[in-house]
């Protein structure tokens, strides 16, 4: 099953130095995931001073700067994962750097037959 392991942590939370730590040791943890066949994505995110939010209602297109919500902690990145159960989504997102300061969300992905291959 598929997991998306979603990484939540204030954008302050890590100086430059132990950000780039961070990144160095989240590939090596893909690397690792990759070898056993679980690893399928994952990438950091642009700061939410990147982010543009697009909400359409009444046919009306509204488009805003920023996330759609001031929260303390922001999403900042992800792995999408196979992984055989939830307790093994666990497992891997307990080893994601940003585990040990922020909180990595697990939601299972649902699977729409139809949708373009890799």
């Amino acid at each position: 099953m598929k997991y998306m392991l979603l990484i939540y942590a204030g954008e302050q939370t890590l100086s430059e130095t132990e950000r780039e730590a961070c990144y160095v040791e989240s590939t090596q943890l893909a690397h690792q995931l990759k070898s056993n066949g679980q690893y399928l994505s994952a990438n950091p995110l642009q700061p939410t001073a990147m982010a543009t939010s697009v909400r359409v209602r009444d046919g009306k297109r509204f488009v805003t700067d920023g996330p759609f919500a001031e929260t303390r902690e922001q999403l900042g990145g992800y792995f999408l994962v196979d992984a055989s159960d939830l307790d093994a989504a666990i497992g891997i997102a307990e080893r994601i750097p940003m585990a040990r300061k922020g909180t990595v969300e697990i939601r299972p992905v649902i699977e729409i037959a139809g949708l373009p291959a890799d």
